[in-house]
């Protein structure tokens, strides 16, 4: 299987380097997913609407650019390795203190921290990852980079189905604060990226910021506006999803651990093989690909007529939505500039998370204009229509850029 052999094919340095980008970013995406199964609870405590609430989710969202501008420049002077140390303990510190919150204000202030330190850990992890494995396995090990983030989100599944019936939505908190350990891992057993290293033992001239907005503001602008469609596909099935299974489909705290879990083994099952596929049929083909399957299964997914129907519709959907997401490592760190690669990919992919931000607030303003029959928010018919219009966007995108699959680094 073409799969082990590559992975075979690592060194230790290198198999070490990818668990812990993927653990980076799949605890980090953990983190962030806790809050979306719990809008209902948080609604309660603090006497907010949902849509007030889900306004965490767009603050931290639209923090993530900062995190990934400041993170990614300290990645670039002083090398990827101690730069993600650092973010991954103050994004663990700020999930922990989320848990004492005591009003809403306090939540939102540290949600907006915890966006920060999300942003900066994508964008370090995915240029250490890439830049530390072989060119030939690069596709596949990109698709199962990015879905750290699907697992992150079953692990979010998981420790709601735990630890909410027991300890409430306080108690996800804390036991989200455990990726701090993650650095004792790093700090004993992750070398630093031999491109960087590399780089600053033969000393080239560096690209600053104004370089970059002069020699590659279209390239870097085109990059922001996939990840701006790309962040609305992912969040928008994926945000409200636990919202509109509780309160349209009316399923119970298991039900809804359940279909999720499935989703997210879609997902992770759709980033590994599609992203292993882009390194034989091209990022952009595998992506245009990805978005008119997902086109396809929204009627699945979001008006299956049975619970049965429902999970086959969830589990293709994420296959294909983060089946497109696999590609986004390789590709950006493909696609960016060489001195500036702990900055541009991270900072591309926040920037469209930054215009996507509203995404799941929007959704969840759109399904109380468009009500049922009964009166309540519909949220079906909100999550097609908006997903429709991203899928489209983001098959133009695809076909008029560019790529550069198997660069050399």
């Amino acid at each position: 299987m073409e799969t082990l052999r590559l992975f075979k094919s690592l060194t230790p340095e290198q198999r070490n380097t990818f668990v812990a980008c993927f653990l980076g970013w799949a605890l980090d995406a953990l983190d962030f997913f806790l809050v979306t199964f719990v809008l209902g609870q948080l609604s309660q405590d603090f006497g907010r609407t949902i849509p007030q609430v889900a306004f965490s989710i767009t603050l931290t969202l639209m923090m993530r650019p900062l995190g990934a501008f400041i993170f990614g420049l300290l990645g670039d002077k002083f090398g990827r390795r101690v730069p993600l140390m650092i973010d991954i303990v103050f994004y663990s510190v700020m999930e922990l203190l989320t848990a004492f919150a005591p009003n809403f204000t306090v939540f939102l202030i540290l949600r907006a921290l915890f966006g920060i330190g999300m942003g900066g850990e994508w964008g370090l992890g995915a240029s250490l990852a890439m830049e530390s494995l072989p060119t030939k396995a690069r596709g596949l090990f990109s698709g199962i980079l990015q879905q750290g983030y699907a697992v992150g989100y079953l692990l979010a599944a998981l420790v709601y189905w735990i630890v909410f019936p027991h300890f409430g939505w306080r108690g996800l908190f804390i036991a989200g604060a455990l990726p701090a350990l993650l650095v004792i891992y790093i700090r004993a057993r992750v070398p630093e990226s031999p491109v960087w290293q590399r780089d600053r033992a033969q000393p080239r001239p560096r690209l600053k910021l104004a370089a970059l907005v002069r020699q590659h503001g279209r390239l870097f602008l085109y990059a922001a506006l996939l990840m701006t469609a790309f962040n609305y596909m992912s969040h928008g099935t994926q945000d409200l999803y636990p919202t509109y299974l509780e309160k349209q489909r009316g399923f119970g705290v298991s039900a809804k651990s359940m279909i999720s879990i499935v989703y997210a083994l879609g997902a992770i099952c759709g980033g590994v093989v599609i992203g292993h596929l882009s390194q034989h049929w091209g990022r952009r083909r595998v992506i245009i690909f990805s978005a008119i399957g997902g086109m396809l299964l929204i009627p699945l997914w979001i008006f299956a007529p049975s619970t049965a129907l429902l999970i086959v519709g969830g589990f293709l959907i994420q296959f294909m939505v983060q089946g497109a997401w696999g590609v986004v490592p390789v590709h950006l760190n493909e696609l960016s500039p060489p001195d500036l690669r702990g900055t541009f990919p991270g900072l591309a992919y926040q920037l469209g998370n930054f215009a996507a931000a509203y995404a799941a607030q929007q959704q969840a303003w759109l399904a109380g204009e468009f009500r049922m029959a009964n009166g309540e928010p519909n949220y079906a018919l909100t999550m097609a229509l908006v997903q429709s219009v991203v899928f489209v966007a983001i098959i133009i995108l695809a076909a008029i850029g560019r790529e550069k699959r198997g660069i050399e680094f």
